[in-house]
């Protein structure tokens, strides 16, 4: 409970997740989602809104042990072994229902999971998987302002210990990637996320708006790592709440890698120097979507 008596609100966040090869990795963004993982009060479950969960509607996982998908090819073999063996929480559909209906919500029973835009930034936040985790999918049929409106809709469930985390990439441009480039961004990557950031600290409901930047068809090629900011910004919107970037920088070139809290400060998130981890030599760029 708060101070006055009002229920507590779970913060919130979106972390730009990056290479897979990043649940291996010890660098400023690991480090930086560890220091979330220490700095938010234990949640009741974990909502992930992820890139990876790209479908023909609004799904929520209802399963009591997902699986951990390895969605992807091409990485070490250590990739691959990694598990994530997080319980689920079945009637949490039915509260991401309530909170957003009329909005339909199916549940999925059996064909998805904990997938690596969840897994491979849990694995450092959360490092004992012994906290509830549910993915709401991403629905590629809906434009920007259903996916905020569905963002600012699931705020009751911050009263009630849920944190909510948006997993993507505000710029994501794998075809532009460069593996001599670890830690910079191209200018035009630069120029959107710097926009991007500026709306999400001053007005995050205008982060609908975003596609009428000049940078963003090259920026977001695609829609599915861009749109898990809209849930963090449809939240802010709903709340009024205070939004801060946890941690910033480039990765190859073309993928931003800038993460966002709701209501959190999180001491020791500068992370140091280190940049993202390496390309494996034999990883084609559209070897996953990252």
């Amino acid at each position: 409970m708060g101070s006055d008596g009002a229920p507590a609100l779970m913060p919130a966040a979106f972390l730009g997740h990056g290479s897979p090869m990043n649940a291996l990795e010890d660098n400023r963004y690991t480090r930086a989602w560890r220091a979330l993982g220490r700095a938010v009060p234990r949640p009741r479950a974990i909502l992930v809104i992820s890139a990876h969960w790209y479908i023909n509607a609004t799904a929520v996982t209802a399963m009591e042990r997902p699986r951990t998908i390895h969605d992807f090819y091409g990485f070490p073999r250590p990739l691959f072994e990694v598990q994530y063996p997080a319980p689920g929480l079945p009637e949490l559909v039915a509260e991401v229902a309530d909170a957003v209906h009329p909005t339909w919500v199916g549940a999925d029973l059996d064909s998805w999971g904990i997938d690596h835009g969840t897994w491979s930034v849990l694995v450092h936040a959360f490092p004992t998987a012994d906290i509830p985790v549910v993915q709401l999918s991403i629905n590629a049929d809906k434009d920007f302002d259903y996916h905020l409106r569905l963002g600012a809709a699931l705020a009751p469930l911050r009263e009630r210990g849920v944190l909510v985390v948006g997993s993507g990439n505000v710029v994501h441009n794998l075809r532009g990637m460069n593996g001599a480039l670890p830690d910079a961004g191209y200018d035009w990557a630069r120029r959107f996320d710097e926009h991007a950031k500026e709306t999400m600290l001053t007005d995050p409901a205008g982060a609908a708006a975003l596609d009428g930047h000049r940078d963003f068809t090259r920026a977001v090629p695609t829609p599915d790592h861009f749109l898990p900011l809209l849930y963090l910004a449809g939240l802010a919107g709903a709340d009024g709440g205070a939004t801060g970037v946890l941690i910033d920088g480039y990765a190859y070139g073309s993928l931003s890698m800038t993460a966002y809290t709701l209501d959190l400060a999180c001491p020791g998130a500068d992370g140091g120097t280190a940049p993202a981890p390496p390309l494996p030599g034999d990883v084609p760029p559209d070897a996953s979507n990252m």
